[in-house]
């Protein structure tokens, strides 16, 4: 729509202003549509032949890689997985005429009754506008926030006919009869990312926000976000590397990663940092931190009002992490036991060297706690006692209800991704971003798409999402061993793991288990962590903490932010008790968890004891915190 106005106040139809408010619509306000008016063509063809140009520039960028062999799609691809998925539901309803028929007309049932409502809607604003005055209820789905979304007639129907068609397409999906449990899972989530996706909120035309805004920039938005979209998929190579924050912001060692301390041993999958001592005195037994591979460390350091690790060293605990190498083809051989024995045992020794001590607490972060749990498992056949007791973080060792993850791992996308990795030794740290991206889609794609391609904004700072962005690499034994061994067989949970000869049972592990879940967690389900509580031969304490994978973890107590749940211990028989019931039974305490580990920690041993520098007297620092290996970026 385009006018062009004179300086009597003309429009193009030679109506004054005067004249054509004589034809408004009573309850209906003429101002809400101006700014979806074109007032500039000409600056708005310009900038879309630049948007056109740069989007141009993306599409070579993506094909180049691939027409040069560099970059092979492959059966598992979520796309394709997505398509062959949803052609089983498709082929139920389109297989029988009645049962199609009924389909498309509940559907046009349901769209017929969005229509008229938004007729009587139109209707009532017209025949008694006073009516229309009356504030509309709040809309809790962020992508709607914008108020056109209800009081304009056009988008407020949009968005009714969006929710409608999700709603039922979801429910295709549930109805389906003949599919097995994996097959519907896997359904019902590519069903939820295609409704994500096609949301009008993502789309010039059907969000006002959007098209006011390149109204009024005369499409200038769109000119710098192609640019940048151009830019993400060069620096993907070949694939789009979705910008969440800016990265040029934070450099760890500068603003990130600044708890003081020293590399004090370092092996081809590792490296240990022992922190420097900020009390008197410490606990005799040093606390040794198993990060996951999948991520870096320096998530429990992020910053020092965030930083776990430099509360833990300011609470008295001498503390060492492991930080992961960030894998490639040299690392292709390097395994679980590998990981467990020049990672986990490399670690232990390390420990022993500077300290003197033969008993640490450990930690182990989501897979890191699955890591470290087998070790344990390991070590109780082996009669290794160093680990004297185990916190485990958002960690599933029984992958039963392990969530949507499960999504990605069958048979034949293990076997085509093993297949990938052989190639290269390794898996693009990409790949696993993409994939936990995708379980939160609505959050952590389509807004940033939105924003960064569509309004052509600069994405603001934030230290979290640089850290999700620093993506590793995932070696290919390991992640084979991993993905094989725990989503698709969850051998650990049923005593058949195998490793260094030995069948591994969690029952033989004995030591006092502090297990923390998060309630909103979308990669560990709450659920699933403690039904896994159940596996161990020893005492098990179950937590769980407000928000989610990392929010719940990262809570600082000076924030009081959150709060967690405690109850007591179901017999030592987590598989008898059902979670709702221990949920609806457990104990709400406001604010960060922190403090109640800490006296679980004490509970077990309060000795203190000088404090210790890093490496003692025995082992030379090799660097300074946060170290080597956590810098090399992908």
């Amino acid at each position: 729509m385009t006018t062009a106005s004179n300086s009597e106040g003309k429009t193009g139809g030679g109506q004054t202003e005067q004249e054509r408010g004589s034809f408004e619509i009573p309850g209906f306000d003429p101002t809400l549509v101006d700014p979806y008016i074109v007032k500039d063509p000409e600056a708005l063809a310009v900038n879309f032949a630049r948007a056109l140009e740069n989007l141009g520039k993306a599409a070579s960028t993506w094909i180049a890689p691939r027409e040069r062999g560099e970059i092979t799609e492959t059966g598992s691809e979520p796309a394709v997985e997505m398509i062959k998925t949803l052609s089983s539901v498709s082929e139920y309803w389109m297989g029988d005429p009645k049962r199609n028929l009924e389909a498309q007309t509940q559907l046009m049932s349901s769209l017929f009754g969005v229509w008229m409502k938004s007729l009587n809607k139109l209707s009532a604003s017209v025949n008694a506008p006073t009516q229309a005055d009356t504030p509309p209820e709040p809309i809790k789905d962020k992508r709607f926030a914008d108020a056109d979304w209800q009081r304009n007639p056009f988008f407020d129907f949009l968005r009714q006919a969006y929710l409608v068609v999700s709603d039922w397409a979801e429910k295709l999906v549930e109805n389906t009869e003949g599919l097995d449990e994996h097959t519907r899972h896997k359904a019902a989530f590519y069903m939820r990312q295609m409704t994500a996706a096609l949301s009008p909120a993502n789309f010039i035309m059907t969000n006002p926000q959007l098209y006011r805004e390149t109204i009024a920039t005369h499409g200038a938005n769109l000119a710098k976000g192609m640019k940048m979209f151009a830019e993400d998929v060069a620096a993907g190579k070949g694939d789009l590397k979705l910008r969440q924050t800016d990265t040029s912001k934070f450099a760890l060692g500068e603003n990130m990663a600044l708890t003081p301390g020293k590399v004090i041993a370092r092996s081809d999958v590792c490296e240990v940092i022992q922190y420097e001592p900020s009390t008197e005195k410490v606990l005799k037994r040093p606390l040794l931190i198993c990060p996951p591979w999948i991520n870096k460390f320096y998530i429990l350091d992020l910053n020092p009002q965030k930083s776990f690790i430099k509360w833990c060293v300011d609470q008295g605990h001498t503390v060492f992490v492991i930080s992961w190498v960030n894998p490639d083809e040299r690392h292709a051989n390097k395994d679980w036991l590998s990981y467990i024995r020049e990672g986990v045992d490399f670690a232990l020794d390390a420990v022993e060297k500077s300290t003197g001590e033969k008993k640490v607490n450990a930690i182990g972060y989501c897979v890191g706690g699955t890591l470290l749990s087998a070790a344990m498992a390991l070590h109780a056949k082996e009669g290794d006692t160093r680990i004297a007791s185990a916190t485990l973080f958002t960690t599933q060792v029984d992958f039963t209800f392990a969530g949507d993850l499960k999504v990605f791992v069958d048979e034949e996308q293990v076997r085509n991704l093993e297949e990938r990795m052989r190639i290269k030794g390794y898996l693009d740290g990409s790949k696993m971003a993409t994939a936990f991206n995708m379980l939160r889609s609505s959050e952590l794609i389509w807004p940033y798409f939105v924003n960064n391609y569509l309004k052509g904004q600069d994405p603001s700072a934030f230290d979290l999402l640089f850290w999700n962005a620093d993506s590793t690499r995932m070696g290919a034994a390991n992640h084979s061993f991993y993905l094989r061994n725990c989503y698709l067989e969850n051998n650990l949970a049923k005593d058949r793991m195998e490793l260094d000869g030995k069948t591994l049972s969690l029952k033989d592990v004995k030591v006092p288990i502090y297990n923390l879940a998060t309630k909103e967690d979308h990669i560990a389900p709450a659920k699933s962590v403690f039904v896994g509580s159940g596996c161990f031969g020893g005492p098990v304490t179950y937590v769980m903490s407000g928000s989610g994978h990392i929010a719940g973890v990262v809570n600082p107590p000076d924030k009081m932010k959150y709060q967690y749940w405690t109850g007591g211990q179901p017999n030592g028989d987590f598989a008898a008790v059902n979670f709702e019931n221990w949920v609806a039974t457990a104990e709400e305490s406001p604010g960060s968890w922190w403090p109640h580990w800490q006296g679980w920690i004490e509970s077990l041993d309060k000795r203190r004891t000088a404090a210790r520098k890093p490496g003692g007297t025995t082992m030379n620092a090799i660097a300074d915190a946060p170290g080597t290996y956590v810098l090399e970026r992908v």
